[in-house]
């Protein structure tokens, strides 16, 4: 059985080039980068390549980029940075961010007593902006960490204007910008931004790295302790392999990025109307010109349904996800549409639907004439 793979916002395919490069990699630069002698030099070489050519590709400096094993502790670096090291007294942030980001904040606030305030959402569930520069008019030490590209409905945040809002305020901004790298361009000169963080799986890269962006001027701290890695602030031996893939699949994102763009949007176009024909009455939860590559739909199926139509779908060799993969375990409902819907649709079957270069029209067909099944 074919598998038609509409999961990508979880995780991505890898390109053949990528795999190529991580191959070569592993057999011709096997050495430990912080050796002196040459199989260390070379692989210290391919991270300090790796580093430029991301750095070149998001307009910043080569040292501001840091490699880490994944969001997850890019974020949770940064978070807790700013309460230890930048003396933040408050984070901003709003309900509806990656528990990499929700959790780390409710930890923080039990652990050292940080002030948590949260932004309001509008109905299209994009963040209020009025009410966040209503938070960031009460000047303290803040933190701001909102999500560029919302990883469950593809929301996207107007991420100048906040970072001009946080400038005016004098207040710091994180964002989460996993589902917008390699698919949104980010210029790091335009966007008034301090942390960033992304990580290779989202973009055709492998698993188990990521890297972290933060402003020159600003201050990183260790997060744990060890060797003098990554500039004296993120131990462990890097994965040089691993670097040079993440730095492949991001170069090949942003080349590919136009064509590769409109072939989504062709998708997701042909999508809608076969959601419309078939079944008038599906919705669409969150903002419906959200990223061009997720789509998250409430259908109008019964509530009974909810609990057993992924796996129904996973048994017809379609993989989709009801939300973040991180609850893919969990029989409650999205955190992210508990915050968007109403009362009485929070139960109804919602699925996200998440395309990729490797989809195909037939993809879609597929979905649909199994939807039709229920």
């Amino acid at each position: 059985m074919n598998q038609v793979y509409l999961d990508n916002a979880s995780t991505t395919q890898l390109r053949d080039d990528v795999i190529e490069v991580m191959t070569d990699v592993l057999k011709n630069n096997f050495g430990n980068p912080s050796s002196t002698y040459s199989t260390g030099r070379s692989a210290k070489a391919i991270i300090e390549s790796s580093r430029k050519q991301i750095a070149k590709l998001l307009n910043a400096g080569s040292q501001e980029i840091l490699f880490v094993s994944s969001a997850t502790e890019g974020n949770n670096w940064i978070l807790t940075n700013a309460v230890k090291q930048l003396k933040v007294q408050r984070i901003i942030t709003s309900k509806i961010e990656h528990h990499a980001v929700l959790n780390t904040v409710l930890e923080l606030q039990n652990r050292y007593g940080v002030e948590v305030e949260f932004v309001r959402l509008l109905s299209d569930a994009n963040v209020d902006l009025a009410h966040l520069e209503e938070l960031l008019s009460d000047q303290k030490p803040t933190l701001v960490s909102l999500m560029y590209v919302n990883n469950e409905t593809g929301n996207i945040l107007d991420i100048e204007r906040v970072g001009a809002m946080c400038k005016e305020y004098k207040a710091y901004f994180h964002s989460d910008t996993v589902q917008a790298m390699g698919k949104l361009p980010i210029d790091l000169q335009t966007i008034p931004v301090d942390f960033i963080v992304g990580t290779a799986h989202k973009f055709h890269g492998p698993k188990g790295i990521g890297f972290v962006y933060h402003r020159k001027g600003t201050t990183l701290k260790p997060l744990f302790f060890g060797g003098s890695q990554e500039k004296g602030v993120r131990a462990g031996t890097e994965s040089t392999h691993q670097i040079a893939g993440l730095a492949k699949a991001l170069q090949l994102a942003y080349e590919n990025l136009n064509t590769e763009r409109e072939y989504i949007l062709s998708l997701r176009k042909y999508l809608i109307e076969q959601l419309e024909q078939n079944f008038p009455n599906f919705k669409i939860n969150g903002d419906t010109h959200g990223i061009y590559n997720i789509i998250n739909v409430q259908l109008p199926f019964a509530e009974s349904i909810t609990a057993t139509i992924l796996f129904s779908l996973d048994m017809k060799g379609i993989a989709v996800s009801r939300g973040s993969a991180c609850q893919s375990g969990s029989l409650l409902p999205s955190h992210v549409l508990e915050q968007i819907l109403p009362k009485e649709e929070i139960n109804k079957p919602s699925l996200r639907i998440s395309l990729s270069h490797f989809n195909t029209q037939e993809d879609m067909d597929v979905l649909i004439n199994a939807l039709k099944q229920f």
